[in-house]
């Protein structure tokens, strides 16, 4: 009997779904995942936190970011740690409650409003979903990936995606973020004016970005009146509390667990993960999910949220930052915690 390649193809096709939704023995791509939120006390949570923030204490490796002036007056040794679960509960190590520049943290969040607004196909037509290897601000992957604006979560499709917020003016679109994220956070959050003008000082390569887009058809607003929303968007102050809460809304399916509003869809938030596991780390993306297997986003600022779907987010905060732009103690205390409770998605080695 003569059997076509494209029908062995199909069959192994159908054995491999068979294997992954058919029960059977337990093994390293079947096995659940080693805890729930539930399975830990507040009292267990205190506790790693605790455990993370000293261990990672002293550590002075990295150096405040300069390419924006201002940043380099944040005090270097502040640090801190925190656990928001699903349900709401909140615990902390540090410097939680001092409000810093939220930075590229804020992309997926922008990314999330847009998907509010135009559903996620809009993201994946218009900006892109693709990670590239390269820099958060590499001009190189405007030039070199068809898409231009790339993803979200780097620079040029940040651009983009502030450009896509339904609005009719600058000062609407960026109200329309600031609401937006003040609705994650559950509290009303504001814009770290000194920042702010030291970012819109220095910030030609984003205008280069906004020009190539346009350049490209890949932006959809007057392109410097979306660079200077998107600037304005990253020099919104939050604590690490807060962000936390904003990480936590994510983890709770879109519902901010402190308010009980919901602020995005439950269909998007997996969307809104994905990007995060894909690009959430700049260039150290994949070195990031290999090691810890969770959704992340980074920022020069020094922020870190990571989420854990259904459980809980864990926000790191401290401004030295290595050569990708990430914080150093903050990756290092949340990846402590995550190994320490075997959170990593994909199965823990505990």
């Amino acid at each position: 009997m003569n059997i076509s390649p494209s029908f062995v193809k199909r069959l192994i096709g159908i054995f491999i779904v068979a294997s992954l939704v058919i029960p059977g023995p337990a093994s390293a791509y079947t096995q659940a995942p080693a805890a729930t939120a539930a399975a830990f006390s507040t009292a267990d949570l205190q506790a790693v936190v605790k455990k993370a923030y000293e261990k990672f204490k002293g550590d002075t490796s990295g150096k405040t970011a300069d390419y924006i002036p201002e940043l380099a007056k944040v005090p270097a040794d502040l640090f801190g740690v925190v656990i928001v679960t699903a349900a709401g509960d909140v615990v902390s190590a540090g410097d939680v409650n001092y409000s810093f520049s939220i930075q590229s943290v804020s992309k997926p969040f922008t990314a999330a409003l847009v998907m509010q607004q135009q559903g996620a196909q809009t993201i994946k037509d218009k900006i892109g979903v693709e990670p590239t290897g390269l820099k958060f601000n590499s001009i190189l992957a405007t030039q070199i990936i068809p898409e231009v604006s790339v993803n979200p979560l780097v620079n040029s499709g940040a651009i983009a995606s502030v450009s896509l917020v339904q609005a009719q003016s600058a000062e609407e679109r960026f109200n329309k973020i600031m609401s937006f994220f003040n609705d994650l956070s559950g509290e009303p959050l504001s814009v770290l004016e000194p920042i702010y003008k030291s970012e819109a000082a220095t910030n030609q390569r984003n205008r280069a970005h906004g020009y190539i887009l346009a350049a490209s058809d890949r932006i959809y607003s007057d392109p410097m009146e979306a660079v200077d929303v998107y600037t304005r968007q990253c020099s919104i102050g939050v604590t690490a509390k807060q962000l936390g809460i904003m990480g936590a809304t994510l983890a709770n399916r879109g519902v901010n667990p402190a308010t009980g509003k919901r602020v995005l869809d439950a269909k998007y938030v997996p969307k809104v993960l994905t990007l995060m596991m894909m690009a959430g780390f700049y260039n150290e993306s994949g070195a990031w999910a290999y090691a810890t297997g969770l959704p992340a986003k980074t920022g020069v600022g020094g922020g870190i949220v990571a989420i854990v779907p259904g459980r809980m987010a864990i926000v790191g905060f401290s401004p030295r930052v290595n050569d990708a732009g990430n914080s150093v103690r903050a990756g290092k205390a949340i990846a402590y915690i995550v190994n320490e409770l075997g959170l990593n998605l994909f199965g823990s080695d505990r």
